[in-house]
Order: structure tokens, then C-alpha cells, then sequence
């Protein structure tokens, strides 16, 4: 017979199996909410530490020479002229209705501006993790197994690489690969040819920082008894390393690859800037600079959304990947 014994009280193990990850779904949302809500707190009174007047942003800036009438009404409409704590929850209770509210400069909904420029973005985020697995995985690869020259050489590389900031990476990759040789455009240019230099101006570091978790992953993997049993078998070098070990390697990598996103969406901040890219990254440096309370809350949110959603999304791959992590969690 299966399933739960007549009498005993002992749950089905599909069930209780059924329970633990429902009970660590509700853990993850849990934490989502958390994290938004820190998130939302946190950027609604930094923002408000910055020097400037608000309703002047909303008129236009300094510059525009507003009336105190015009300010006053434009703090009145906007609810400004209200206690810091009123408008706080005013604030949270549009954020729960999906109301990001009006960009004070260009008059537009934020829900609408950012829908136009997250693209871009994303498109550029992904395509640099991306990089950045193909490299940190070939590194990795490359500087095991290989003697300790290889392997003092690959340590030195990813902490170089890791150790890269975004600004300086970019100015070296413009002077040589636009300005010296020519083969790629200095600004973005809407061409792949265009998205070369930003892609790999994120990527870099990034890689450096993946290949030294998957470096020491997949050294641990190599003295595993699974290995020796496969040298027993005369299995070949490259064999063991690509149908054995190199899942191990990754699962470093899927875990901190929600991170590492979220990481290369606020890199975005400063190459999209460089390159004279569009996107969020641009949109949230020009909304700090005028004042855009609602631009920048909702640009932020955005990202840690994103964050969020990707670091669910890893926990499950690397669940699916590696069935130990889950008889872990149950424990």
C-alpha cells in the first residue's frame, strides 16, 4: 500500500513535501514585500534630504521664477504642504493601488515613462550577465586543474577584473577600441556594434567576481568521490569537467545571479550616462538632479522589483539543478 498508513496521523509525504514549499513560497513573498516597502521608505525621505523645493521642480526649476502664489497652490495640489508622515502613507497608498503618480518635469505618467525606457535597460542587464557567465565559466575552467602558474594567473585576473570600476573601464574601452582602432562606436548607436562596449563595460567586473565563487566551487567538485569514480572509468579530463563538475561550478553562479542582476541595473546608472544610452539608468540620474520624487521612487521600486523577482527565480533553479538544497530547506 502507499500514501498515508490508515490510522497512523503521519501526512503523505507528496503532501508534506507540498507544504514545505508552499511554506517557502510564502517566505519568499513575504520577503518581497518586505524588501519593496524598505525600498519605498527608504527612497521617499532620502529623497527628501536632497536640497531643492519640490513644487519649484514641478514649475520647472530655480530658473522658472514662479510666483509664491504658483508654489503655494502647486504644494497645495500636490499635498506638500502636508506633515512628512501624511504624505508618507499617502504615498504608500497609492504605491498599493499601482499609482506611480505624475513625473514633475515632464508631466507624463511614471508607470508610462518607465514602461518606454525599461527595455533598453534589461536588454543590456541580460546580455552583460550573460557575458559575464560565458567569461567567469571560461576563467574558471581554464585555471583549475591546470598547476599553480594557472591558477595564481586566474586569481589575479578576477581580482583585477572584480576590482574594475564601471567609469574608468569604459573611458579605457572608448580610448582603445573606439578612439584607437575604430571597430566600435564610442556611444550607443541603437546597433549591436553600438552595444558592445557598454555590454562589456558591466560585464567585466562582474565576471571577475562570478569566476572566483565558480573557481573554488568547482576545485571542491574535482575532489569529490564522484570524480574519482569517473577517472576509474577512464573518463577524460575535459569529460569529467563538462558532465561532472561544471554544474557544481554553476550553482554559485545561479544563486548569486539575482544579485549580480540587480547589481548591473544600478551599473547601468553610470554607462548608460557614458554611452549616451536611453534607459532607466539615465531617466533615474535626471530625476535626482530635478527633484522628481515620483520618477525616482518609481525607477527604484522598478529595480528592486526586478531584484526581487530574479532572486525567486534563481532560488528555483538552483532547487531544480541541485535537489540537495531543497531536502536542506525542509529540514
Amino acid at each position: 500500500m502507499t500514501g498515508r498508513p490508515a490510522g497512523t496521523g503521519v501526512p503523505a509525504p507528496g503532501r508534506t513535501h507540498r507544504a514545505r514549499t508552499a511554506r517557502h513560497l510564502a517566505l519568499l513573498l513575504g520577503g518581497a514585500v518586505f524588501v519593496l516597502w524598505a525600498v519605498a521608505t527608504l527612497t521617499f525621505f532620502a529623497i527628501r534630504l536632497i536640497p531643492g523645493d519640490p513644487a519649484q521642480a514641478i514649475l520647472g526649476g530655480p530658473g522658472s521664477q514662479a510666483s509664491q502664489e504658483a508654489l503655494d497652490q502647486v504644494r497645495s495640489d500636490y499635498g506638500l504642504d502636508q506633515p512628512l508622515v501624511v504624505q508618507y502613507f499617502a504615498m504608500l497608498g497609492r504605491l498599493l493601488t499601482g499609482d506611480l503618480g505624475t513625473s514633475y518635469s515632464l508631466k507624463v505618467p511614471v508607470a508610462e515613462l518607465l514602461g518606454a525606457q525599461i527595455g533598453g535597460t534589461l536588454l543590456l542587464a541580460v546580455c552583460s550577465l550573460a557575458a559575464a557567465w560565458v567569461l567567469a565559466l571560461a576563467l574558471s575552467l581554464w585555471s583549475t586543474g591546470r598547476g599553480r602558474i594557472a591558477s595564481a594567473l586566474g586569481q589575479g585576473i578576477e581580482l583585477v577584473a572584480a576590482a574594475l570600476p564601471h567609469f574608468w573601464l569604459a573611458a579605457v574601452l572608448i580610448a582603445v577600441f573606439s578612439t584607437g582602432l575604430g571597430w566600435f562606436p564610442p556611444v550607443a548607436t541603437g546597433t549591436p556594434a553600438g552595444f558592445v562596449l557598454p555590454v562589456t563595460t558591466l560585464a567585466i567586473p562582474l565576471a571577475g567576481f562570478l569566476a572566483q565563487v565558480m573557481r573554488e566551487s568547482l576545485i571542491d567538485a574535482m575532489r569529490q568521490p564522484f570524480v574519482v569514480s569517473a577517472r576509474a572509468r577512464g573518463e577524460s579530463a575535459l569529460g569529467i569537467r563538462f558532465r561532472h563538475t561544471i554544474r557544481h561550478a554553476a550553482l554559485p553562479g545561479i544563486s548569486l545571479s539575482g544579485w549580480a542582476l540587480g547589481w548591473l541595473l544600478s551599473g547601468a546608472v553610470v554607462v548608460e550616462t557614458i554611452f549616451a544610452m536611453p534607459g532607466l539608468g539615465r531617466t533615474l540620474l535626471q530625476a535626482v538632479t530635478l527633484r522628481d520624487i515620483p520618477v525616482v521612487t518609481g525607477v527604484v521600486l522598478l529595480v528592486a522589483l526586478v531584484y526581487v523577482v530574479m532572486t525567486v527565480l534563481t532560488d528555483l533553479v538552483a532547487r531544480i539543478a541541485d535537489p540537495r538544497l531543497a531536502q536542506e530547506g525542509a529540514r
